[in-house]
């Protein structure tokens, strides 16, 4: 085992890195039929700036919270008596996103890139003209824009400096629609013939309508947007149990994004289920300085953005039992499920004292759905071996299945090494 561990990050983000790898191999095909098989130099960087337009709008649909629910729901609405090899891969479903996200933001830079360096070849060699320099100055802002998003989302930028990564990721995002607005309206106005409608001209451009595409699918979670009252429960200053009053019931398994400001931080929790009919909980626990002031100040009502999202905890009900690993706070993502999921399943908590740090009538409650929890209190144990453990309880219990929620590292190390291991397993992946 303590060779395996020194590769987690491959083994665990496989399904996501095959999947990156073949969006990529798609865009080269077509960058190769492009080349080949356009006879006309001219129109090169229209095919170009197409092809970058269309992964960006590919990249944005598949974070679009209605796409993720419909993607989540087939995967996981197929039989229990499909083969198990089968719904295992169906279970990376979240890895599918991740991996064709990245992707396309990858391949569009790389259209764009290209795109750029040949308007800029036009304008140093072809005739100058008004037109043909605000085209390459609009080309170097939105690479620009785009390269500035894709550096602040490396996995180590974004784990180090979230804040920077939401931000460009937001402003960018929404800077980026209204360039390529700008840009597609400009291209017609280039390669319109004389006497031409300039109407027509962009109704039949598909750039005109991937950019309202992108334009609905990014603006529709802020359409939403909704001031709602709280009320909060702190059992420590590790974790707040946090009731929304939204006047209608959430589906459990989904998160939802919350923040004290609309242009301030955004972060998601998992919805869990309330003894009131038009209200969920969810529980904030402290990872940072936004949850570290939400458990301080303790506020009376937050906003909501878009609408309750599927996440990796659902892909249980693809199995007939599971066995849940969570360590410290971990736990929260995994209580819609361990609450009131149909899943069967047996937890494997691993914390610090979880009474003192979660309080007794949270504990009390998990130990009443799930009787068979085995709590690892580390303060009286020490570290255990994760994989050894969940392997041993896997095996008792009969589970086709791991779910592993807790920080990045010992997430992905875990993951690799029980799939190392043949067995199937699942646990997010940081990837977006």
């Amino acid at each position: 085992m303590p060779a395996h561990a020194a590769l987690p990050a491959r083994w665990a983000m496989l399904p996501f890195l095959r999947w990156l790898a073949v969006v990529l191999a798609c865009n080269g095909i077509a960058a190769a039929l492009v080349l080949v098989r356009v006879r006309s130099v001219a129109s090169v960087p229209t095919y170009f700036v197409t092809a970058a337009t269309i992964n960006v709008g590919l990249a944005v649909l598949v974070r679009q919270q209605y796409f993720v629910n419909v993607l989540f729901r087939a995967a996981t609405s197929v039989p229990l008596r499909w083969p198990l090899r089968v719904r295992a891969a169906l279970a990376q479903v979240y890895q599918f996103s991740g991996g064709v996200h990245v992707g396309c933001a990858v391949a569009a830079i790389g259209w764009f890139t290209a795109f750029t360096a040949l308007t800029a070849g036009g304008v140093v060699t072809g005739p100058r003209s008004g037109l043909g320099i605000a085209l390459l100055a609009l080309s170097a802002a939105i690479l620009a824009v785009l390269g500035g998003m894709a550096v602040c989302a490396r996995p180590t930028a974004r784990e180090q400096r979230h804040d920077r990564y939401e931000l460009t990721h937001r402003y960018g995002g929404w800077l980026s629609v209204v360039l390529f607005a700008v840009l597609t309206v400009l291209t017609v106005l280039i390669t319109a013939r004389s006497g031409d409608s300039v109407v027509a001209a962009l109704a039949a451009s598909p750039g005109t309508w991937i950019v309202l595409a992108v334009a609905v699918f990014v603006g529709t979670p802020w359409l939403q947007l909704r001031h709602i009252p709280v009320s909060v429960v702190t059992p420590s200053d590790h974790v707040a149990l946090v009731t929304l009053d939204r006047g209608r019931r959430v589906r459990p398994g989904t998160a939802s994004r919350i923040a004290r400001r609309p242009l301030g931080e955004w972060h998601a929790f998992a919805d869990m289920p309330s003894g009131d009919a038009g209200a969920s909980r969810m529980a904030v626990s402290r990872g940072g300085d936004w949850t570290a002031r939400f458990i301080a100040d303790r506020p009376d009502s937050v906003w909501v953005r878009g609408v309750p999202t599927a996440g990796v905890v659902t892909v249980a009900r693809l199995f007939h039992r599971v066995v849940w690993v969570a360590t410290g706070s971990g736990i929260a993502p995994c209580l819609p499920q361990l609450l009131c999921g149909s899943t069967p399943a047996r937890l494997v908590w691993v914390t610090r004292n979880p009474e003192r740090t979660y309080g007794p009538e949270l504990v009390g409650e998990i130990l009443t759905a799930q009787p068979d929890t085995i709590v690892y209190d580390t303060d009286a144990l020490g570290q255990p071996d994760l994989a050894e453990l969940a392997y041993r309880v896997c095996r008792e219990t009969g589970a086709e299945a791991v779910i592993c929620i807790s920080n990045r590292k010992a997430t992905l190390r875990l993951v690799a090494q029980l799939r190392q291991r043949g067995m199937t397993a699942v646990g997010p992946i940081w990837d977006s």
